[in-house]
């Protein structure tokens, strides 16, 4: 069997039937050849046993074809062989058949037979002429139709392989195709995981900037707000130092306004004191130096009880403030009316603290009205109606 042509490795499985036709093509040209000689060639009459070589079997069609025609002109040539031989079998047996005839007879019958022999020989030689230009025309004819199937088989065979070739080079350009797709998603995969990394990285570095920029402005947040404690603690700090300007500057006006009362308290005591003195004076010179004597002791004694009434009165209202020093000391005038009600209450003398002068004012005012006033004689009450308190935290006097 001829061999097929080595495949590739990515080549598909092959036709079984897909094989070379250069040998077989050479050897059927080989057989229509000898098909030729052997027509032309007379045979004994046994038939040859066929060849079961691998070239027979290759072109079994063929042979068989060819040796039934060989087999037919050796017939044809026996059958002529045959035809012949009875024309010089009379001659053997013609003296025992023609032996009463004459010689002139027998003559002419042998002439006749031997014309008819020629006859028929010359027609079984024409007839072996047309039957072997029979034969060679359908030789010949056999021998291009087995040439033409040949070139067929081996065109269809080149189809084959030419077929077999694309589809192995179509299979190579597949293949091609195939690893080229894979590099390309290997580049593309290669791509992706570069084009992933940068942005891994890109993300890191925007997470980083962020993150420094979140550590900037905490930071400048943090020097804001220390900036706006310091403002706040500054102006806090001015606040208070204009608070305590302004209680420096009320502190300052409410002892000048103090000043001012106690000024104006003092002289209109010593104008009361003159004109109660004047007054005195003009009753003591009415009254009598003696009488003025006995009313001035008497109403002396009358002052001090009362004084003493308005002194224990004021002492049990007095709310001496918390530290206050026992070096205090303020001295207040008092006005009283008729009945004993308080008409005013004046420092005459500061002790220097607001608290405590306001303690010794709120101690009279609380302790007023004097009602003991009433019971005393009208002159007596009169020099009554304004007396002075001096306030010390141990006494009142």
């Amino acid at each position: 069997m001829a061999k097929g042509k080595p495949q590739m490795a990515t080549d598909t499985p092959r036709d079984p039937q897909d094989v070379g036709y250069t040998l077989p093509t050479i050897l059927a040209v080989a057989v229509h050849l000898g098909i030729i000689v052997f027509s032309l060639i007379n045979w004994p009459s046994s038939s040859a046993e066929p060849d079961s070589s691998s070239i027979v079997q290759a072109t079994l069609v063929s042979t068989e074809t060819f040796t039934d025609q060989a087999q037919q002109v050796t017939e044809q040539q026996a059958a002529m062989n045959t035809a012949a031989e009875p024309t010089e079998t009379p001659d053997t047996s013609e003296p025992e058949a023609t032996a009463p005839e004459p010689d002139t007879q027998a003559a002419e019958q042998q002439q006749a037979a031997e014309e008819a022999a020629r006859q028929e020989a010359q027609a079984q030689a024409e007839a072996l002429a047309e039957a072997r230009a029979a034969a060679e025309a359908d030789a010949q004819r056999r021998a291009e139709e087995a040439e033409r199937v040949a070139q067929e088989q081996a065109a269809q065979a080149e189809a084959r392989e030419a077929e077999a070739q694309r589809q192995r080079e179509a299979e190579a350009q597949r293949a091609q195709e195939q690893a080229e797709a894979e590099r390309q998603r290997e580049a593309e995969a290669q791509r992706a995981r570069e084009e992933a990394e940068a942005l891994r990285e890109r993300e890191a570095e925007e997470q980083r900037q962020r993150e420094a920029e979140a550590e900037a402005e905490a930071e400048r947040q943090r020097e804001a707000e220390e900036a706006r404690a310091r403002e706040e603690a500054e102006a806090e700090a001015r606040r208070e130092a204009e608070a305590e300007r302004e209680r420096e500057a009320a502190a300052q006006r409410e002892r000048e306004v103090e000043a001012q009362r106690q000024r104006e308290a003092e002289a209109e005591r010593q104008r009361q004191a003159a004109a109660e003195a004047a007054e005195a004076a003009m009753q003591r010179q009415l009254a009598g130096e003696a009488e003025a004597a006995a009313n001035a002791q008497q109403a002396q004694q009358a002052a001090n009880s009362f004084i003493n009434i308005v002194r224990r009165a004021v002492e049990q209202a007095w709310l001496i403030p918390p530290g206050a020093s026992d070096s205090l000391s303020a001295t207040l005038q008092i006005r009283l009316g008729p009945s004993g009600e308080l008409l005013a209450a004046s420092i005459a003398t500061s002790s220097g603290d607001s608290a405590f002068d306001r303690s010794a004012i709120q101690a009279v005012e609380q302790a007023a009205p004097f009602s003991e006033l009433r019971d005393l004689p009208a002159d007596q009450q009169r020099n009554l109606r304004q007396i002075n308190l001096r306030f010390t935290p141990g006494d009142v006097r």
